[in-house]
């Protein structure tokens, strides 16, 4: 894995506006190791705020649909009350593990990685790029598609990031 980038935030976005006015250029959607780290922070959201996840990963996707197979999908990775719904997407900042209850260092931190592979189809307009997370054993991803009009990054998939991780120390009935 080779570090692309580090990505901080002092505030994590609750809302569409409040993701399109971070501050610099971040949210243009022409970096693509931004946009992974935006598609960290909708999901986030995702458990306090479904509708307003939804509406900023819709906005993550581009032109790409967000079908009612995706919403069932997304609402089937956040089962509302679950523990695991609060802190899967914290799991992927720096600092954030099991034993801490998964609570990110401040600033919220992002580190975004390619693999040897992650370029395979970079020619056809692919990207896969990586995160790693606090809870579990191997890296995650998401893979990006570039509109060559725009020049802007769009999530292509995103199921990558929606798995499963260890639970939280707090928890656990055995820790």
């Amino acid at each position: 894995m080779e570090l692309k980038a580090t990505l901080t935030f002092d505030k994590l976005p609750q809302n569409l506006d409040e993701m399109k006015a971070l501050p610099g250029d971040i949210a243009s959607l022409k970096d693509p190791y931004g946009v992974m780290a935006l598609t960290i922070l909708a999901y986030e959201v995702y458990h306090t705020n479904p509708d307003a996840a939804i509406e900023m990963i819709k906005y993550l996707r581009g032109p790409r649909e967000f079908s009612a197979y995706d919403n069932q999908f997304t609402k089937d990775r956040f089962p509302k009350g679950a523990a695991q719904s609060e802190y899967l997407m914290r799991s992927y900042f720096e600092g954030a593990t099991p034993d801490n209850n998964y609570t990110p260092t401040m600033p919220y931190t992002i580190k975004v990685y390619e693999n040897p592979y992650s370029r395979d189809q970079f020619a056809d307009g692919y990207l896969k790029v990586f995160v790693k997370s606090g809870g579990a054993d191997s890296e995650r991803y998401i893979t990006l598609r570039t509109k060559a009009s725009t020049g802007e990054w769009f999530v292509w998939g995103e199921s990558g990031i929606l798995v499963g991780i260890r639970g939280a120390k707090a928890n656990d009935p055995w820790a």
